[in-house]
């Protein structure tokens, strides 16, 4: 009995850290297995999120009717057209402007900011500082590589003879509908239009010239018929697809189908301009805008969303307009949002409510700045809807 209990023993003891080991191997077997399954599951909720944020912004949003929302005292829109000629008929103040806004804001604007990226060897250190929308880190290559498909880096010859130049910027407002200010529009110098914002349909009251077309990719317009007036296209570049995109559109070339996933709406598949007419806003202007006009928190790492330090197209807009003309007015802007069932766009259907579901941009705070340029006379307000002179 001795001996057959110490023969079994053995075996026994010898089995246990084969049963281990092999449980061992198993667990490792399956680690990745789990990892790839979380990781999988993440992606699912993070996408999942995504699509209901996108359906949420565009099928909860009231519709607004403008034809029967919208109506216009005819003695505003005579006031305001009136006002509008008088603007025009003022003597033009060489770089008003800009040495307006350096006295405003001293050292927070740079009066000999270029307008545009122009190509160098990284003339411009700043334009690297940051990422994108407020810098170029990171993109050296694909910055240099658009630049050398853009002949022209400036404003076009017949605009830089002009001893001084008068700016538009003409928001998408809905308060421009029905102030049939078209005409007195077309008589400045330099039009800048936003995003896609249409001219086609809409020139009785935002005129058909248009000097600049100011946007993103997924702000540009489909429709070739805005195209056709435009002297610039101007870029705003937010992430790393948008400069795929904008070289496709320079190249006249078709863009990839797995580019186009990274957008979050449709983007426009051709441009109808040559590339002497594509311009890449310099980066320092969104900076300025943000960071030294708006007093915004420079950009924090974040795992999801953003601070709401990104400016609207428009605002941005308002700026370059400083640093590339002598006098400047605008069209269209202002978001009244103790009206909410104001029509919001000049061209649709959305009511100013629509604004409470935007999580990017600080629109109060743009239109304290906004104010604040009209009432020191920086900038003109021809619709009214910031402050009304008129």
């Amino acid at each position: 009995m001795p001996s057959e209990y110490h023969c079994v023993k053995p075996r026994s003891d010898c089995s246990r850290p084969s049963l281990q080991w092999y449980t061992r191997a198993q667990n490792k077997m399956r680690r990745p297995n789990l990892l790839l399954k979380d990781i999988f599951k993440c992606i699912l909720l993070v996408f999942g999120v995504w699509i209901l944020y996108i359906l949420k912004l565009n099928y909860t949003t009231e519709e607004c009717d403008i034809k029967k929302v919208h109506y216009v005292d005819p003695d505003r829109v005579k006031r305001a057209q009136k006002y509008a000629q008088q603007v025009l008929q003022q003597e033009c103040r060489p770089r008003f402007a800009r040495t307006s806004m350096a006295r405003l804001f001293e050292h927070q604007y740079s009066v000999d900011l270029p307008p545009f990226v122009k190509k160098g060897p990284r003339a411009n250190e700043a334009e690297y500082k940051y990422d994108p929308p407020f810098g170029f880190r990171q993109f050296s290559g694909k910055v240099q590589s658009l630049l050398e498909l853009l002949p022209e880096h400036d404003l076009p010859e017949h605009l830089k003879a002009k001893s001084c130049r008068r700016c538009v910027v003409i928001g998408s407002g809905g308060i421009l509908h029905g102030l049939e200010l078209g005409p007195a529009l077309n008589q400045f110098d330099v039009v800048i239009r936003l995003n896609s914002a249409p001219v086609e349909g809409y020139s009785e009251h935002v005129g058909n010239k248009t000097t600049i077309r100011m946007t993103y990719p997924e702000g540009a317009p489909l429709s070739d018929f805005e195209y056709y007036s435009t002297d610039l296209f101007v870029a705003v570049l937010f992430k790393s697809v948008d400069f795929n995109w904008l070289q496709a559109m320079v190249k006249n070339e078709t863009l990839p189908f797995w580019v186009r996933l990274f957008f979050w709406k449709q983007v426009a598949e051709k441009i109808p301009l040559q590339p002497k007419h594509f311009r890449i806003l310099n980066p320092v202007i969104i900076k300025e805008t943000a960071f030294d006009i708006l007093q915004y928190s420079e950009p924090q790492s974040r795992f999801w969303g953003r601070d709401k330090n990104v400016p609207t197209i428009g605002v941005i807009a308002v700026v370059l307009a400083t640093h590339l003309c002598d006098e400047v007015s605008l069209a269209g802007f202002g978001y009244d949002l103790s009206q909410p069932r104001t029509p919001l766009h000049y061209f649709d259907n959305l009511c100013m409510a629509a604004m409470n579901f935007q999580t990017m941009h600080n629109v109060t705070t743009e239109t304290r700045l906004l104010l604040k340029l009209v009432k020191e006379g920086v900038v003109k307000d021809l619709s009214g809807g910031i402050h009304c002179e008129f």
